[in-house]
């Protein structure tokens, strides 16, 4: 009987590190993670952790919303998890058993974050028409790119070095390093 952990955040700009940490003190053996939206259905490591775990495993997570943010996929992969023997332990929830009133704690509980989401992004856009409508400074998406010093310092360093490496020289994603790359070229 092996425990797997699985820790995920939406973006590559938040750490995993504190889900590690709660998931190792809870016993996990292995811990698989991702940087993935909940919305995206691809996720490489969770895939892997799906197709590795067999009957009587545990499967830790820190929150039930770290499966999916959508309701149907994530009752579906419960109830897929839960048909194969496979223990679900959800840290500040307890554990998902397969019996009438842990099958509906779970529907309500995952509702209820899918409804919070779209809450989330109701209350995003409506600030975007505000803001349109109030300020006439008002632009949206990220500011462009300038050619400055430091920019032009990871474009001479990422000519003689891997994407790579002056993405970890410099502290910044490998994407960044091509869009600093393609705004040189």
């Amino acid at each position: 009987m092996t425990i797997y952990g699985y820790a995920r955040v939406s973006t590559t700009g938040q750490s995993l590190s504190e889900q590690k940490e709660a998931l190792k003190n809870f016993g996990a053996d292995i811990i698989l993670s991702e940087k993935y939206s909940g919305t995206t259905t691809a996720r490489p490591q969770f895939e892997k952790l799906v197709h590795r775990i067999e009957p009587n495993d545990t499967l830790i997570v820190t929150k039930l919303d770290r499966f999916a943010r959508n309701t149907r996929a994530a009752l579906n992969l419960i109830d897929d998890l839960l048909k194969e023997k496979i223990m679900i332990k959800v840290l500040n929830l307890g554990t998902i058993d397969n019996t009438p009133m842990g099958r509906m704690i779970v529907r309500t509980l995952l509702s209820v974050a899918e409804m919070e989401r779209d809450m989330i992004i109701e209350r995003t856009q409506a600030g975007k028409i505000f803001a349109r409508q109030h300020n006439p400074n008002y632009k949206e998406g990220r500011p462009k790119r300038k050619k400055d010093s430091r920019n032009m310092a990871i474009f001479e360093y990422s000519n003689s070095h891997t994407v790579k490496e002056a993405a970890e020289a410099f502290n910044i994603s490998p994407r960044t390093v091509q869009y600093i790359k393609k705004l040189f070229r």
